[in-house]
């Protein structure tokens, strides 16, 4: 599994119904990548959620290198950069995966990411974070009222050049307000073989 995400920060006064018509109008075409477990579309919008900034950000679990780089080379990727510039793609290694209630979209998206420091042992940092993904087991159950969490997918992942790991978590309804990191919206979600990614430990 290979987990990656691009950030197009745009300025203050950027109408964000662009970014919402742009996925309302493209987002079904990722629905059968092939290789792709998951793309969520995220995007951060300034003054809600506690965000300073406009920004689209999607995300991707990818179950194959070779959709990955399918789509990194394709005409999707080349678009979105003839459109808003060449964005820097970060990529982390997958690690880890917990399942949650899978039979609705998430409408929200928390993500944390923590340099380990120069004296941490890798090994048993990675360890440690895979085992905290159990701590969403308790959000597995839909919401049995409005305003309540769910987790639909979370997952955690390393970039070793940087030493830094990823949690991320997508959710039914509102993101839990004890949830760690940086929250988001997700207005779609591709998922063609995000039923194909084991749960659990992984790499």
């Amino acid at each position: 599994m290979h987990a990656m995400q691009y950030e197009i920060t745009l300025p203050a006064d950027y109408d964000m119904g662009v970014i919402r018509k742009r996925v309302a109008d493209k987002g079904h075409l990722l629905d059968a990548h092939p290789g792709l477990g998951l793309k969520a579309y995220l995007v951060r919008e300034r003054g809600q959620g506690g965000s300073p900034v406009n920004q689209y950000a999607p995300f991707y679990l990818w179950r194959t290198a070779e959709g990955m780089n399918g789509f990194l080379w394709g005409p999707g990727f080349r678009g979105l950069s003839a459109d808003f510039g060449r964005p820097a793609v970060h990529h982390w290694l997958g690690a880890g995966l917990v399942e949650g209630t899978r039979t609705d979209a998430p409408t929200t998206a928390t993500r944390t990411t923590v340099r380990l420091p120069e004296t941490a042992d890798p090994a048993e940092a990675l360890e440690q974070a895979v085992a905290e993904l159990a701590q969403f087991a308790a959000f597995t159950e839909l919401p049995a009222r409005p305003g309540q969490s769910a987790l639909h997918t979370a997952a955690v992942a390393v970039d070793p050049s940087r030493w830094e790991l990823l949690t991320l978590a997508l959710w039914h309804g509102p993101a839990p307000e004890d949830a760690p990191g940086t929250r988001y919206q997700v207005l779609h979600l591709s998922r063609p073989e995000l039923d194909r990614l084991p749960a659990g430990r992984h790499w």
